[in-house]
């Protein structure tokens, strides 16, 4: 059976107390994972927990009970709303209609009463859960897949085998819409060996596909199709900016997906571009971001334009399998694999017998494709430091066991300058933000969302790299600096409480001193007075 987790709100505590033991919570199968006392710590926990369920009243200190429903409605749709109030109006009445409340409960509240709402709400819930997992259902959903011809003109359109020529036609032959004006290909792969034992990892993935359509597809309006073992999409966007916001959809999807279905699903964004014709470059650039995986974990979505901003420096027109997979490679695995990887090209290109000739080709050829691939990843080491003709002249002399001897230790060099450009990149990026913090801190609008637009990145990568290398979330950040910046004005000068919570970044001083105690255990003028009185 599953126990649904519920989160209770309301700023009297007595009455959480008795609601908490008004009813049997397991026996219904419910767990009360916690209480707030006002609007906005109560979707702190809702982000943080993600609850099945929220029961909240309306008046409460700044955030109410509605306008607490309308922020979980657009952010966490999945979580149900219940509503008990002491107002028994029409208008909050009509306003909880509105908002899609599961239930508008009037105080008091009794046992019977209450125990009534969950045993509803508990078959909802169980007939949800099963609607996801019930592999009928699943069955059914395959054999309604997107007729073949759609999907076979999306994976020739992803491969780069229309022809300018002929789209105009498939598009008309099968009622295709592209509105564009901007595409981008995401990669949404399910883990094969991440399963619960009593679930069928094919029947799985069906499940993970049908709740991504219904998640992005039509916000996005997507185009959307099964391709070696993936889900594919190809989201739509107004402007090339909308990537941002779009992978950050894509990532809640990924946390909803975990939870909800038990599915360890991660998925890649790729590169914007202006044409379909090009979205076989977008493609290739989101099934590799999806390799990132392995770097930057699973259960998020991974963006190619902000995880490797300079090491794709653009597509990398490589036609040779054997580098394609070497440079991968150099990426994304460890030097061993590198190691193997180099021996493997080297083999494949300079082991059969050439003449002299075919010999200095090959040379120059793979000389022109490590020149590039540093290029494009700003890599600098001292095998190119020097002239490209110098350097040439010196390779097509050497022995063959030196030569593959200078190509492993150049592949192992690009590595560990990858991986220094990258720690300086994350470190630049998290001191960008402190330092927008401390130029900003008095600005009241000031948010996650402002930074990441700043920034020119999506919430959920700014939030990963910010709390790798600090240690923190930086909405904590962002508090704690504004709250030191308080304690020092309150010590510093006589200004009052409500003057010194604007000047950091607060409109509403009641939430101000809120905060403040949360930090420092007093209120500000308490934490002045005995600071003072410890000077003297």
């Amino acid at each position: 059976m599953d126990i649904y987790t519920v989160l209770l709100v309301d700023d009297e505590e007595e009455v959480i107390q008795v609601i908490e033991k008004k009813i049997n919570w397991e026996g219904l199968g419910f767990s009360v994972i916690g209480h707030a006392n006002n609007g906005v710590k109560a979707l702190e926990m809702v982000e943080e927990y993600q609850p099945d369920v929220v029961m909240t009243d309306i008046k409460m200190p700044y955030m109410n009970g509605l306008e607490l429903t309308a922020r979980i409605r657009t952010e966490f749709p999945a979580t149900k709303v219940l509503i008990f109030t002491g107002f028994d109006e029409f208008e909050y009445a009509k306003e909880a209609v509105h908002l899609e409340v599961e239930e508008y409960i009037l105080k008091p509240v009794n046992s019977v009463e209450l125990t009534n709402v969950f045993t509803s709400l508990k078959i909802k819930l169980d007939q949800e859960i099963s609607e996801k997992r019930n592999a009928e259902v699943l069955k059914n959903y395959y054999l309604e897949s997107l007729p073949f011809l759609k999907t076979n003109f999306y994976i020739t359109l992803i491969e780069g085998r229309i022809r300018e020529e002929e789209a105009g036609k498939y598009l008309r032959d099968y009622q295709i819409e592209f509105e564009g004006p901007y595409y981008c290909c995401l990669v949404v792969h399910t883990s094969s060996t991440q399963v619960a034992k009593n679930m069928n990892p094919v029947l799985l993935a069906m499940s993970v596909q049908k709740q991504a359509r219904e998640y992005l597809g039509e916000k996005w309006k997507t185009k959307y199709f099964s391709y070696l073992g993936n889900l594919i999409m190809i989201a739509q966007l107004g402007n090339e900016n909308e990537v941002s916001e779009l992978t950050d959809e894509c990532d809640r999807f990924c946390r909803y997906a975990r939870r909800i279905i038990g599915a360890v699903v991660t998925i890649g964004v790729g590169w914007v571009c202006p044409d379909i014709l090009e979205l076989s470059q977008s493609y290739a650039s989101a099934r590799e971001a999806v390799s990132y995986r392995a770097i930057y974990g699973t259960s998020r979505a991974i963006n190619i334009r902000e995880i490797a901003p300079q090491e794709t420096g653009g597509f990398e027109a490589v036609s040779d399998a054997e580098i394609s997979s070497l440079f991968r490679t150099i990426r994304l695995d460890s030097r061993e694999d590198i190691i193997e990887e180099a021996n493997k090209y080297m083999n494949h290109i300079f082991l059969p017998t050439k003449s002299l000739q075919h010999h200095r080709i090959a040379v120059m050829e793979l000389v022109s494709l490590l020149y590039r691939f540093a290029a494009n990843n700003d890599i600098q080491t001292e095998a190119f430091a020097g002239d490209m003709g110098e350097l040439y002249g010196r390779l097509i002399e050497m022995a063959p066991d030196a030569l593959r001897k200078w190509f492993v230790e150049t592949c192992l060099a690009f590595q560990e300058s990858l991986i220094t450009t990258r720690n300086k990149s994350t470190k630049s990026f998290v001191l960008r933000a402190q330092e927008y913090v401390r130029d900003n801190f008095a600005d009241a609008g000031l948010s996650l969302d402002s930074v990441c637009e700043v920034l020119g990145v999506s919430n959920s990568y700014f939030s990963t790299i910010f709390k790798k290398e600090t240690g923190n979330s930086f909405i904590s950040y962002l508090t704690d600096y504004r709250m030191d910046q308080a304690a020092r004005r309150l010590l510093e000068t006589n200004e009052k409480s409500y003057i010194i919570a604007k000047e950091v970044g607060y409109t509403d001083p009641n939430y101000f001193s809120y905060v403040f105690k949360r930090k420092f255990g007093v209120s500000p003028s308490k934490y002045r007075t005995e600071h003072e009185k410890s000077e003297k």
